[in-house]
């Protein structure tokens, strides 16, 4: 009996790029057949399968070379970041490594795309994913609802600004756990918006 595959995501986690050592690609090398492709997604992802019965085996591998792995399907997508060009601590990697700690690989209804970009010229496209951070000097504007392709496509509406850390990652979790539990099966961001309403939920995400 032929054994299940299961896809997993792979990177490096968030940093100045997407950047991968030769150790890394070595041990992904380990799982592609000759003739196998690694397929790169727009969200610095590299999607790989295993044997359901390797998984485990196999994540812990990665892991062990410096590897992140996530679960593909209706979960939360790893944070899509900038470059951060103007340095960690400038442009808040220490606060995008938290967030996407706290958030990447929740089960939502539908597959749920998170950009952070350390600045407002906003490189890491914060503007057309559902749930976008940009961080302004010292602190974070939390942008909603943006959708990159479609005829409905559309930007951002700004949710809540002058956060602080704490601030954004309970607020980021918050809206994350509404989604969760009043979105409908395979039901986009973009539609449990407008079906909730922006400020119902904004009622319901107060930071104590």
């Amino acid at each position: 009996m032929k054994e299940n595959k299961i896809k997993i995501a792979v990177n490096g986690g968030v940093g100045f790029g997407a950047k991968l050592n030769a150790k890394q690609l070595i041990t992904l090398a380990k799982y592609l057949g000759e003739e196998e492709e690694l397929e790169l997604t727009v969200f610095q992802q590299l999607y790989i399968e295993v044997e359901e019965h390797q998984l485990e085996e196999t994540v812990k591998e990665l892991e062990g070379v410096g590897l992140k792995c996530y679960p593909v399907g209706n979960f939360v997508k790893s944070l899509r970041t900038c470059n951060f060009c103007k340095g960690a601590v400038e442009e808040g990697m220490p606060t995008a490594t938290k967030l996407n700690d706290l958030i990447a690989g929740k089960p939502v209804p539908s597959t749920l795309r998170v950009a952070y970009t350390g600045c407002p010229i906003a490189c890491g496209e914060p503007l057309i994913n559902d749930i976008g951070v940009i961080k302004r000097k010292n602190t974070f504007e939390l942008y909603l609802g943006g959708k990159a392709k479609g005829i409905d496509a559309k930007t951002g509406l700004l949710f809540k600004e002058n956060l602080s850390e704490k601030e954004l990652l309970e607020s980021v979790q918050k809206v994350i756990s509404l989604y969760e539990k009043n979105g409908k099966k395979r039901e986009v961001f973009s539609k449990f918006l407008d079906r909730y309403g922006i400020d119902n939920l904004k009622e319901q995400i107060v930071i104590e």
